[in-house]
């Protein structure tokens, strides 16, 4: 029961930050909505529960995005650091900068899904579960359907 609800945490977060990754890809991103309807259709929200949950995204967004920005700026000037006339010191103090921001979007998307799960009724968390276990199925026959499969 466990690896399910790692499982569905994964998927949960896969489909809330689907924009972001979407972004990073040099893709246009989806408007949230399609996400907050991609979620009700897997485990029938009510539409007190959708709006709900666009409001928690609405309201998160901002800070990820501008923690984004700001990892990649420092990500960018880290990259410029690189030569033989490199300060230890600077890079050390960017690096420690980047890692305390990465630690804070890591709680910021796990604050983000257990909000966004606690909006779920028990069911609706169940039936989440169930569709993750059979996609995980369906994915591991593809997978060995592909390694039986001669090689062309």
């Amino acid at each position: 029961m466990k690896i399910a609800r790692l499982v569905s945490v994964a998927i949960l977060s896969l489909v809330m930050a689907a924009p972001a990754m979407a972004q990073e890809m040099g893709q246009q991103p989806q408007p949230e909505g399609d996400q907050v309807d991609q979620l009700a259709q897997m485990i029938d929200l009510s539409d007190e529960q959708q709006e709900e949950i666009r409001g928690i995204l609405d309201e998160m967004q901002d800070g990820i995005q501008e923690k984004q920005q700001e990892v990649q700026q420092l990500q960018e000037e880290l990259d410029g650091m690189i030569g033989p006339d490199y300060d230890e010191g600077q890079i050390r103090e960017r690096a420690a900068k980047l890692g305390e921001l990465t630690g804070d979007m890591t709680a910021d998307s796990i604050l983000l899904q257990a909000r966004v799960e606690s909006v779920f009724t028990e069911e609706q968390r169940e039936e989440l579960e169930r569709q993750i276990q059979e996609q995980q199925q369906q994915m591991q026959q593809q997978m060995q359907q592909q390694g039986q499969q001669p090689m062309q």
